[in-house]
């Protein structure tokens, strides 16, 4: 297990450096002059060069991708143009906001999810089946972003059940574990976990299928094992391939939130990428990009490692 451990470590390594590499080359190569945003209408030459001098936008694109991974590797993701604030504490702020809203939605996406994959793989062609395909097909068909704005109307505007916007009371952004802040969380993360659900659905629906439909189920029922002793062994089989979908849902809500966040106006990196490329705030934008890719990564590498604690055979492969 160590050995598998390092080589996908040893993988993970250049890709971070790869991600952080066309992360800084992406937003270099988009057009449009980042300093517009602070600089007045008629600010003059000596203003520009001194501004260009100082966030190092004057040196040549080698020295300022070395110069900002040295710091990046420091904890240093230098200083918002926009709001001068440094971009390290605003990204980290909105990226815990933002995985406890992705932690829940994939939390909700997979328990329901999990349930009707294992119903229409149980009973296949049969009208539970049609019910479970129909609504995992629903899930991901579904614009989440339109999903929230109805989610709105209905259960802020019309029946007033539920916060429509903001981390907490007030608008705050702040967050406290109570169920004064937990409320927020309930319709964005609800509107998250629908795409993740239809996914998860059809992936378990086919893998219990499939495993069912395998010579060792034959055997283990022949040996007179119960129903529930069969069911764990479907479970165990079907672990790591929806443990896999799983993470990949996580992170894809970690870097896919924008719209849902915009819409409940929730602190997190989706709505701070947002800021960050309308206000062409280039430091802001480089260090979220970099810490969610970089998470992702991460993520990747954490399932599987988990994988080849559940599935033995992928470590020796």
């Amino acid at each position: 297990m160590l050995s598998y451990l390092i080589r996908r470590i040893a993988y993970a390594l250049p890709i971070m450096v790869g991600v952080a590499l066309l992360c800084f080359l992406l937003i270099h190569l988009a057009p449009g002059d980042p300093l517009v945003s602070i600089l007045p209408p008629d600010a003059s030459a000596d203003l520009q060069r001194q501004l260009m001098q100082l966030y190092g936008f004057d040196r040549p694109l080698v020295e300022q991708f070395a110069g900002w991974l040295w710091r990046a590797l420091h904890g240093d993701l230098g200083t918002s143009i926009a709001t001068g604030r440094p971009v390290a504490a605003e990204v980290f702020k909105a990226v815990g906001n933002t995985l406890r809203l992705a932690c829940l939605a994939t939390l909700l996406g997979f328990i329901v999810g999990a349930f009707l994959g294992f119903v229409g793989g149980y009973y296949r062609n049969s009208v539970m089946d049609r019910v479970a395909s129909f609504v995992s097909v629903i899930g991901v068909s579904v614009p989440h972003y339109w999903l929230g704005m109805v989610l709105v109307i209905l259960f802020s505007t019309q029946l007033m059940w539920l916060p429509p916007t903001g981390a907490g009371p007030g608008g705050s952004g702040e967050w406290t574990a109570d169920w004064a802040h937990f409320r927020h969380m309930i319709l964005p993360a609800v509107t998250m976990s629908v795409i993740p659900m239809g996914i998860i659905a059809r992936t378990v629906r086919a893998l219990v299928a499939e495993t069912l439909s395998q010579e060792f189920v034959v055997g283990l029922r022949a040996r007179g094992l119960t129903d529930l002793g069969v069911f764990l062994h479907v479970v165990k089989n079907c672990a790591p391939t929806a443990l896999a979908v799983m993470g990949l849902q996580l992170g894809y809500l970690l870097g896919g939130s924008i719209l849902i966040e915009t819409v409940f106006s929730w602190p997190g990196t989706g709505f701070l990428l947002n800021a960050a490329i309308f206000q062409r705030d280039l430091p802001l934008l480089q260090g979220t990009i970099l810490v969610l890719a970089l998470f992702f990564v991460i993520l990747n590498l954490a399932v599987d490692i988990l994988q080849g604690l559940f599935d033995p055979r992928i470590e020796r492969s």
